[in-house]
């Protein structure tokens, strides 16, 4: 339940089309339904202005199935991240009204029009075609939680002119994502072109001396762009959150 369901839940007992009684019951529900193994959290959406997502690794499929069904039942939106290709069907045999998206491994229960509700738009800006993964994580969640997004895939430093050629994209987005594995070297150069925040997302992709990402997200750590902040190996979930309260603000 968000602030708009309990606004209209409201405005409906004072009008006197919900019985007090009925108001109390879905009042109740917040801020969370216990289900097998999970205690959901229902409030989320109204707490923190964003709909609930739920991490799929780790979990079975119809524990999946239970929570989401939880969060849709209290009114909620739901994102589901890193479903693999064999999870979504039958997760979908149980919540028919989900859409699954494989380049992204999402699962996205909620409209098909989504409200755009960030004030300016988001460029994610990924290195190279490797990256493609964790750059599309970004790219769906950042538009499932309303905001409109410009791609901008494979151009890394190692051909710094593919990079320049989208620099009308890059100055004119309000925030930007930026995903690297390697070296990790993006980041600042993005940074050093534009006067807005930057958030750098290292990835897994790289060689032996790469050590998983580590030697990418040391080298963003260390950027000498003062615009940039990092997130987790990966994380291109999180670094699209982040760019979502900020293009809110």
């Amino acid at each position: 339940m968000n602030r708009e369901h309990i606004r209209e839940l409201l405005e409906s007992v004072r009008a006197g089309e919900t019985d007090t009684d009925e108001a109390l019951e879905r009042i109740a529900q917040l801020p969370f339904v216990d289900v097998a193994g999970a205690r959901v959290d229902t409030h989320r959406a109204l707490r923190a202005g964003l709909p609930e997502v739920v991490f799929a690794p780790g979990k079975r499929v119809d524990q999946i199935v239970d929570i989401v069904g939880a969060l849709r039942g209290a009114g909620q939106d739901v994102l589901v991240t890193r479903v693999e290709p064999e999870v979504a069907p039958p997760v979908l045999e149980g919540l028919p009204d989900g859409h699954y998206d494989a380049e992204s491994r999402t699962l996205w229960f909620g409209p098909v029009e989504i409200e755009v509700r960030g004030k300016g738009r988001v460029a994610v800006v990924s290195a190279g075609t490797s990256d493609g993964p964790v750059a599309s994580e970004a790219v769906r969640v950042a538009r499932c939680f309303g905001n409109e997004v410009d791609p901008v895939a494979d151009v890394g430093v190692a051909g710094l002119h593919r990079l320049l050629a989208s620099n009308e994209t890059l100055r004119a987005a309000r925030v930007l994502i930026v995903v690297a594995g390697m070296e990790g070297a993006l980041p600042s150069v993005v940074g050093g072109l534009v006067d807005k925040p930057v958030i750098a997302v290292p990835t897994s992709v790289g060689y032996g001396a790469s050590f998983g990402g580590v030697a990418a997200l040391l080298g963003m750590l260390t950027s000498c762009a003062s615009n940039v902040a990092v997130v987790n190996i990966d994380n291109g979930f999180g670094a699209a959150y982040v760019a979502t309260l900020i293009n809110r603000l």
